[in-house]
């Protein structure tokens, strides 16, 4: 280490369950998109850069349920289709504005451009990564350039689920699937929405924070939004009131909110190791974990989270809303945020590429004027930046992000004062003996569950929780040697992991595909119901469940024995 400080670049990795779940504008189709867009590009520019010797660094984490469908050999079909498909679109417009009265050079040459991006998409696929996605990020984490995490099952609001044996449930088949898809266990996970709650009294009964899961299921490390390591309590949330998920003043935390003021002033420059939410040990020491905490770095996250005056913003990119009628390829820039669609300007490609450039040199000005900032002002103190994002941003949202991606690694690698890092490589050389106590918070609006449990979607938890009440008293009575109950519990436990993703609730908050999340919902609750009316009658229905099976394949190793022990 020979810089003045670190940093690392964090990426979430997620799309909701959408095998064979139709098609646009939602279902499969969000996983084609993101393949496209981001995954493939993504990784054509890292092995791009270590064909080059760029000793870059970056964190990746991949849900386990993505991983689920990336491995999926009938979404892998679906995905040559689907890019069979856009070449011919961008095909059919290259004749289109060729001639006649849809004549336009310059659009002419995009479809055309296309064309040639879509084809190399797809030889990348076939060939460079021959259709396995996660067999490429696993050879890049094994020579030591990705570090892979995971996050819950299939990205569940852990706060928010009634039984502890859910959230081990939901962390104990992530650790199962990664360890079949990537051949280890991850150090570190992602809280799905970067949600955190301390320990709690729910009436006399204490439910552990979700520190306790974690370090249960024997990670070493998590993130957290930024105002849960500098606002040292929930925000927005008095003493005492604590909204359950009906709306109710339910809880009662085992260590007063109070007590979450930090015991000296903190910052995202450093991790902290969580302090035990049922502690009350006023020195601390004594209540530390071994879950060490990054929160997100706010100075250079803004930069292209920023709503309005982000990177990804810029007049010269690619406008992600408007598409071709004729094609449904996007043709256009933003050209000005305030401009009705109707006035989008063409796109072009050369333009969006210097901008690329200049973001770069920004970012990476940045990062190293902050770090330096930081270790005048801290007694020479080595700090480290965690820029966290959704992978998807990058090449999906933000079409040129990947390429900005790749130049920022490229510059960080390559600068003298940053040490580019990844989590477990910076705890290892930067042992950890701070401690804090994490409020309860997620990145949704107002910083708690906002997003996920508010009058829209909140009839959402009554359903999950009777579930998994119903699976506990299932789970007890059965007989695992018995063939027929064994599968069709396994099957009713993987459908109750599906009704828990959080993507539904927050697509019903959104409005973004409210109807489809409400009914993919429904339909994973109602299989469930089926499954254990039959387990509970003595009458395992082992032709359903294997029927289900076929519609969802994933998690073929589930341990519903979890659910055993309550």
């Amino acid at each position: 280490m020979t810089g003045v400080g670190s940093f690392q670049f964090v990426l979430h990795s997620h799309i909701p369950y959408a095998r064979k779940a139709g098609k646009w504008p939602h279902g499969e189709e969000w996983l084609h998109e993101a393949a496209s867009e981001t995954y493939i590009p993504l990784l054509k520019k890292l092995y791009e850069l270590r064909a080059e010797g760029v000793p870059f660094r970056i964190a990746i984490g991949i849900t386990p349920i993505l991983a689920e469908q990336l491995a999926d050999t009938d979404v892998q079909e679906h995905f040559v289709t689907f890019l069979d498909q856009r070449i011919a679109a961008s095909e059919y417009d290259i004749q289109l504005h060729h001639e006649g009265d849809g004549a336009d050079p310059h659009l002419h040459y995009l479809a055309s451009w296309y064309r040639d991006w879509y084809t190399g998409i797809r030889e990348a696929f076939l060939g460079q990564f021959e259709r396995n996605l996660l067999a490429a990020f696993k050879q890049l984490a094994d020579e030591g350039y990705v570090e892979l995490l995971t996050s819950a099952a299939t990205h569940a609001y852990l706060p928010l689920l009634a039984q502890d044996a859910s959230i081990r449930l939901q962390l104990q088949t992530a650790l199962n699937g990664h360890q079949r898809h990537f051949g280890k266990k991850p150090r570190g996970i992602w809280l799905p929405e970067c949600a955190y709650r301390p320990a709690y009294y729910e009436g006399d009964r204490l439910r552990p924070g979700m520190e306790h899961f974690i370090s249960e299921a024997s990670f070493d490390f998590t993130f957290s939004e930024t105002h849960a390591i500098t606002g040292g309590r929930p925000v927005g949330i008095a003493a005492g009131d604590v909204l359950g998920p009906y709306g109710e003043v339910v809880r009662r935390y085992a260590v007063p909110i109070e007590e979450y003021r930090p015991v000296r002033p903190v910052t995202t420059f450093e991790p902290y190791r969580i302090i035990n939410s049922e502690s009350s040990d006023q020195s601390h020491e004594n209540a530390l974990t071994q879950i060490c905490v990054f929160g997100r770095n706010d100075r250079t996250g803004i930069q292209v989270w920023g709503a309005d005056w982000g990177y990804p913003g810029d007049f010269d990119y690619r406008e992600f809303h408007k598409r071709a009628g004729s094609s449904g390829l996007q043709y256009w820039r933003v050209t000005n945020s305030d401009a009705d669609l109707s006035h989008k300007e063409h796109y072009q490609p050369e333009w969006a590429a210097m901008k690329c450039q200049l973001h770069a040199d920004h970012f990476i000005d940045l990062v190293v004027a902050t770090l330096q900032e930081y270790h005048a002002t801290h007694d020479s103190a080595h700090g480290i930046i965690s820029s966290n994002y959704d992978t998807e941003l990058f090449g999906h949202w933000w079409f040129e992000g990947v390429d900005w991606l790749g130049k920022v690694l490229r510059g960080l690698a390559e600068h003298d004062e940053v040490d580019l890092t990844t989590p477990s490589q910076y705890l290892c050389q930067h042992p950890v003996s701070q401690g804090i106590r994490l409020p309860e918070s997620s990145w949704g609006a107002g910083g708690r569950d906002f997003t996920w449990n508010n009058g829209d979607n909140r009839w959402m938890w009554r359903p999950i929780h009777e579930l998994e009440e119903r699976l506990i008293g299932a789970a007890a009575k059965i007989d695992p040697e018995q063939p027929d109950e064994d599968f069709v519990m396994k099957q009713a436990a993987r459908e109750l992991l599906l009704t828990q993703s959080s993507d539904w609730p927050f697509l019903v908050s959104t409005g973004q595909a409210r109807s489809y999340a409400i009914q993919r919902f429904s339909q994973h609750a109602e299989r469930c119901n089926r499954l254990l009316n039959g387990l509970e009658k003595g009458k395992p229905d082992r032709a359903l469940a294997e029927e289900y099976w076929e519609l969802d394949k994933v998690f073929p190793d589930i341990d519903y024995r979890l659910f055993r022990d309550g």
